[in-house]
Parts: structure tokens; C-alpha cells; sequence
């Protein structure tokens, strides 16, 4: 009998990839380790911050190797994708923006291994999920370049992954500009990211 309802899950259980293909709900989840972790609808200022970063990205990766790609879209994170079957995979985020240029990990179900960048718009109810579990799988899985934007402080803290773990680059507020480690030509003035 095909899985149509998260409420037909036990939530306490670790399922893997394998699993997540095979249910046929229209609720966006993450596994995380394993884990079902819920997601909430994004706020009207969150996909506003969302829709004006993709077209930064967006314009200035035109013709450039890179793709930024926005949720919904699945990153699958191992650290050693060779060989790895779907039921051996555990985790699957959905981050709201991730940069890719290494174009071998994309595939018709999104992407398998660690993105160069991944920006997550934070809100009060999935900060502690963004800032703190997935910052540490980000970091353990290779993440070079972790974004956590805030919409309410219209604010951007920067990570850069040196010697596998994560060193905060800076703190950024509306009236400044951030130029991006993995992309050092783009520079962006925060202004267009939070104006409505």
C-alpha cells in the first residue's frame, strides 16, 4: 500500500533515500541523518529574499559552468557518493538555495553530493534546524560556503569551510555588500536581496 500521508510514518524511525522516493505525499520533508524533519510553507518575505537572490545568481551565472537550482530541489549529501546505492544514502535536504558547479553531481533527481554554496533563509520556526543541525551536516559533508540569511534582521552570516570546518567570514547587514568565496566576482549589494 503506497505511503500517501506523512501521518502514516513512524516519525521516531531512520529511513533512507530509498524510502523517500517511494512515498507519494505532497508535504515537503528533509531526511535528515536519516530523520523526517518537516517543513513549514515559506512566508511571503522569505520567497521575496528567495526569488531576488536566484535572479542575482541567476543573471550572473549566464553563460557561466555553475546552476544555482532553489527549493524544492534535492541535495543528497554523502561524503563519498562512489557506489553509494539509494538505500544507503540518509540524508536529503531541500536547502532554499544551492550553487553547483561541479555539473557531474546533478542528475534527474537533483543533486548527489556536496554543493559549492548553500544559502538557507531562516525563520523563527526553523532557526534552531538551519543554524544548528543543518550547519553541522553541511559542514561534516563538505559544504564549501554556508549562507544564513534572516529575513526579520535582514541580516546574512557567512561561513567558508578551512581545514573541514566551518569560520564565520562575516556579518552582514541590508546597507552592505557580500561577495561570495566560491564565486569572488560576484558582489552583492544586500540592498536588492531585501527590497520587497
Amino acid at each position: 500500500m503506497p505511503i500517501t500521508s506523512l501521518d502514516q510514518l513512524d516519525l521516531s524511525k531512520r529511513y533512507t533515500y530509498a524510502d523517500y522516493v517511494a512515498w507519494q505525499f505532497d508535504q515537503s520533508i528533509e531526511l535528515l541523518k536519516g530523520f523526517i524533519s518537516q517543513m513549514a510553507a515559506p512566508s511571503p518575505k522569505h520567497q521575496t529574499i528567495s526569488v531576488n537572490i536566484v535572479r542575482i545568481f541567476s543573471n550572473f551565472l549566464h553563460r557561466k559552468p555553475c546552476r544555482v537550482y532553489h527549493a524544492p530541489f534535492d541535495v543528497r549529501l554523502v561524503k563519498n557518493k562512489e557506489g553509494k546505492t539509494d538505500k544507503e544514502i540518509y540524508t536529503v535536504v531541500q536547502p532554499d538555495l544551492c550553487l553547483i558547479c561541479d555539473l557531474e553531481k546533478l542528475d534527474d533527481r537533483g543533486c548527489l553530493g556536496a554543493p559549492e554554496l548553500i544559502i538557507e533563509i531562516v525563520s523563527p520556526n526553523n532557526s534552531r534546524k538551519d543554524i544548528k543541525d543543518k550547519f553541522a551536516l553541511y559542514e561534516e559533508n563538505g559544504v564549501q560556503e554556508y549562507w544564513i540569511v534572516r529575513p526579520y534582521e535582514n541580516s546574512v552570516e557567512k561561513f567558508v569551510l578551512e581545514n573541514e570546518k566551518y569560520q564565520q567570514k562575516g556579518y552582514f547587514t541590508q546597507e552592505d555588500k557580500i561577495r561570495s568565496f566560491v564565486l569572488p566576482d560576484l558582489e552583492i549589494d544586500l540592498t536588492e536581496v531585501f527590497e520587497e
